[in-house]
């Protein structure tokens, strides 16, 4: 089977897999996709240490994901607002965040936006995929994730690439923008953006609504489901956003099939 012929079978697979549990997702992984350019080189960051994930698990981190965290990290915990999410349907508090590493982690249920259960410097690296997009204030939250890192320890950041999904109708948020909704406090039920998204969302790439009204009742029940991309990045934006955080950036990246990928170390 030739590349371009497994890319068909993965996404046809994926589409599939759109109208099964979402956890199902945590067990399939892009076997034929590459491991990030030079992940040797930032693999110390994460091997034999303990980090937590918002949001997941997530099949970019897997052994066969474009950066294999968990096979190498100590533990890793899992954070999710809701201990029923579109994702992973029931989940609860506890040690069940089972990544396939060495330990099973701890799953916190709580708001990404607060995590004020965790200690500061508590963790050595955070992982993100596919999560930051969905907070309407995520310089808010980056100031939590960042903060339960220790100095010296490390951020992943995995968003969509707008260029091969629903959002590529939609403009790039400008870093004031965000930087505002910051000052402002913009809480989590902001539906600033919500207009935006009923006239630009692409359906036809979205598997998980059925048309315009399914998009708009959705969208109106947003803090139940959390399924908004208030905001959409590009990788120029999210160098940006690591500047102001002070992140040093070590790596930036696009990943197949819709990747926009950030990695940094807290300075």
């Amino acid at each position: 089977m030739g590349f371009i012929d497994k890319v068909i079978k993965e996404i046809k697979f994926s589409i599939k897999l759109a109208n099964k549990p979402a956890r199902l997702y945590k067990y399939h992984s892009l076997k034929f996709a590459p491991h990030l350019a030079a992940f040797n080189k930032i693999a110390a960051h994460f091997e034999e240490r303990k980090g937590i994930e918002i949001g997941g698990p997530s099949r970019i981190f897997q052994k066969d994901g474009y950066i294999p965290v968990y096979p190498i990290a100590n533990q890793v915990d899992g954070c999710n607002f809701s201990n029923n999410t579109v994702w992973e349907n029931t989940i609860k508090e506890g040690f069940s965040y089972d990544t396939g590493s060495k330990n099973v982690g701890y799953q916190y249920i709580v708001d990404g936006m607060d995590l004020s259960v965790i200690p500061d410097s508590a963790y050595d690296f955070i992982l993100s995929s596919h999560s930051l997009e969905h907070f309407a204030n995520p310089f808010k939250a980056l100031t939590e994730w960042i903060r339960v890192i220790k100095t010296g320890g490390s951020i992943i950041l995995a968003l969509p690439d707008p260029r091969y999904t629903f959002d590529h109708r939609r403009p790039i948020t400008t870093f004031e923008h965000l930087l505002q909704d910051f000052k402002n406090n913009t809480p989590e039920d902001d539906l600033f953006h919500l207009d935006e998204v009923l006239a630009l969302h692409d359906i036809k790439l979205d598997n998980w609504v059925k048309d315009h009204e399914d998009l708009k009742q959705r969208a109106l029940n947003n803090m139940e489901n959390r399924c908004i991309h208030h905001h959409v990045f590009n990788l120029a934006l999210l160098e940006q956003i690591m500047a102001y955080f002070n992140v040093k950036v070590l790596q930036t990246a696009t990943s197949f099939p819709n990747n926009l990928i950030v990695i940094g170390t807290k300075q």
